[in-house]
């Protein structure tokens, strides 16, 4: 890491500008910017997570998320470099590696099923939807900027990660909660 901050506050965006990994500013309001604390967002959540997971005991999982939040952290760092690529097609092949070992010991989705069953499970759905929501940004922001197409697929590969992930620990303690139409 190079410039460690010894002082928190700057003053330097008090004119609404922000700093850039590459010493440029841009607008706090960008889209770019939006997107970024998208990404900050999911890694806080991911920690919720994460925290339930090691709660109830459940390292494994917990681990796989502490993984995630590492490769979130670098995919915040590639969009805050122009040019930069800190996620790669090795890291879609972790996380299609990661739904591969983790669904072979869920049964078959018969029905839609609902977030919940417990707290781990719940906190992975959050963070799940959310990370959904950074895809759509990327997705879109795409058209303006140069966003890598690992960094998208990534995103997109990781919410069914998430979701994977949050049916095990429904599984764990609890149980998925099965939807059910209640017009019917």
């Amino acid at each position: 890491m190079g410039n460690r901050l010894s002082k928190i506050y700057t003053r330097t965006g008090d004119d609404g500008t922000t700093g850039m990994g590459d010493g440029s500013r841009i607008a706090k309001s960008s889209a770019l910017i939006e997107l970024i604390g998208t990404l900050d967002e999911c890694n806080a959540l991911l920690g919720i997570a994460a925290s339930y997971c090691e709660t109830a005991g459940y390292r494994h999982e917990a681990e796989i998320i502490t993984q995630i939040q590492h490769r979130m952290f670098n995919a915040g760092g590639e969009l805050s470099v122009p040019g930069m690529q800190l996620i790669h097609e090795e890291d879609v092949s972790w996380v299609e590696a990661s739904i591969d070992g983790i669904n072979e010991h869920l049964p078959a989705l018969k029905e839609f099923i609902l977030p919940g069953g417990n707290l781990s499970a719940s906190a992975t759905h959050v963070v799940r939807t959310v990370v959904r929501r950074a895809e759509r940004q990327a997705v879109g922001l795409s058209n303006e900027l140069e966003i890598s197409p690992s960094l998208i697929r990534w995103l997109n590969r990781l919410s069914d990660l998430l979701f994977v992930l949050a049916r095990s620990l429904a599984r764990k303690d609890g149980g998925e909660v099965l939807w059910q139409n209640p017009t019917r």
